[in-house]
């Protein structure tokens, strides 16, 4: 049962490989000498991530683990080009944080709804059509599709929240939470009940409205991983607002005190932001709290200390709830919107071995460059993106390309054809 939410998992997400060129000739019964009509390939599909409503948890992912997109066909004569790989949209979540595996860093926050490019196809290889020149008239040959990108990649997926349930099991959380909305959880007398967060939405009145998650019972060891410590930590991350339920009436022979203070310590130990956090603090089955029991006062005096407003309830009883509710409303008005998580991951620069030398020919005012590690180079960059334009660039002055170039006649406004790819020259 335990395992029965999932909200972490790890897979391998690879794109298409785009198709080869096609070297091809021109063939008609009345003519005897038809040109190169090689087709291009088609691009590679990419891999897309999308939300679905529909969906929350990431239990999918835990009997799939590789993703791969559809390879472009090859071009084919009669400049008949190959058609594109078809992409591959990956469902996920609202919430889902796509993190780079090896460094953890952040890829893409999946909360907006809009679906997102994780992995692009590689181009189509240019069929020999492309390369005939007037001292170069039946080229044989033409270039091969590049790879798709790969990552791998690890999902988390942390609730869409305002206001976060949090404290010790059997304290009364999903109690509450089924007083104040209409989500309906499961309740009994017995430690984890929950084994997954519910959400509810609730209202404080017209046009006034807030997400609460009943995230499971913590215990302590919770932020070393010590029962499912960590997965529902992990949903605490969003919320704006922490209410903080608390036994008060010491029916389980615990000391509601040290309950609030394990908690909060285990937050910190998670995550030093978690401990800042606002929190209201609810003492809860105020109905069962006798006369000689003091843990109320005890347990105010320790919210208070710490900054936290105090509020006694029986959620069973619906007594002192609406004051809570109106509580948190207060507070979210005055509070930043949900969080959301920047992008930090940055894309390793590909090692290429730029030893081995390349052939530079102009014809007719195009200068054409090719070898094996700019076929590499080239299959490596995304020229959508102006870092790894740089770093194209950059390799290219490195090892002396545009230095040679300039010595054999290159002008700036010069057209250089790259293994297919054209660009104008700026010295």
């Amino acid at each position: 049962m335990a395992n029965s939410f999932v909200d972490k998992a790890r897979i391998s997400i690879k794109a298409g490989k785009g198709g080869n060129g096609a070297v091809a000739f021109h063939r008609e019964k009345y003519v005897a000498a038809g040109g190169p009509d090689g087709g291009d390939g088609g691009r590679g599909g990419n891999i897309i991530f999308t939300v679905d409503d529909n969906m929350s948890t990431l239990m999918d992912f835990r009997y799939k683990r590789k993703y791969v997109a559809g390879n472009g066909a090859d071009g084919q004569g009669k400049r008949c080009y190959g058609k594109d790989g078809e992409s591959l949209y990956i469902k996920v979540p609202r919430g889902t944080v796509v993190l780079d595996t090896e460094t953890g860093a952040v890829m893409h926050d999946m909360s907006d709804g809009k679906d997102w490019v994780a992995a692009r196809g590689g181009r189509g290889g240019w069929g020999n059509s492309h390369f005939a020149t007037p001292t170069r008239q039946v080229p044989h040959f033409a270039k091969p599709g590049l790879n798709g990108e790969s990552h791998d990649v690890t999902l988390e997926l942390k609730l869409l929240a305002d206001v976060g349930l949090i404290g010790f099991p059997n304290v009364g959380k999903s109690t509450f939470l089924s007083v104040v909305s209409k989500a309906h959880p499961k309740i009994a007398n017995y430690h984890f009940t929950t084994l997954f967060p519910n959400l509810g939405v609730v209202y404080a009145g017209e046009g006034n409205s807030f997400v609460m998650a009943d995230i499971p019972g913590l215990i302590e060891g919770a932020s070393e991983g010590a029962g499912l410590g960590h997965d529902f930590l992990r949903h605490v991350d969003r919320c704006r607002l922490l209410v903080h339920i608390v036994d008060i009436s010491g029916s389980e022979g615990r000391d509601p005190v040290e309950d609030f203070y394990a908690i909060n310590n285990e937050l910190k130990e998670y995550n030093e932001d978690l401990a800042s956090r606002t929190q209201i603090v609810v003492g809860n089955k105020a109905d069962l709290v006798t006369g000689e029991n003091s843990f109320s006062k005890d347990l105010e005096k320790a919210a208070k200390e710490l900054g936290f407003d105090y509020f006694e309830i029986s959620a069973a009883a619906h007594k002192g709830v609406s004051d809570v509710i109106n509580a948190c409303a207060e507070k979210l008005s005055k509070l930043p919107p949900l969080v959301y998580y920047e992008a930090d991951y940055v894309a390793p620069d590909p090692v290429i071995d730029t030893s081995d030398d390349l052939v530079i020919e102009e014809e007719d005012g195009v200068w054409y460059v090719e070898g094996p590690w700019l076929s590499r180079l080239i299959a490596s960059v995304n020229f959508e993106d102006y870092e790894s334009r740089m770093f194209f660039d950059k390799t290219l002055r490195n090892a002396g390309v545009y230095e040679r170039m300039e010595g054999m006649g290159l002008k700036d406004g010069d057209t250089v054809s790259m293994e297919g790819m054209e660009f104008v020259y700026k010295d």
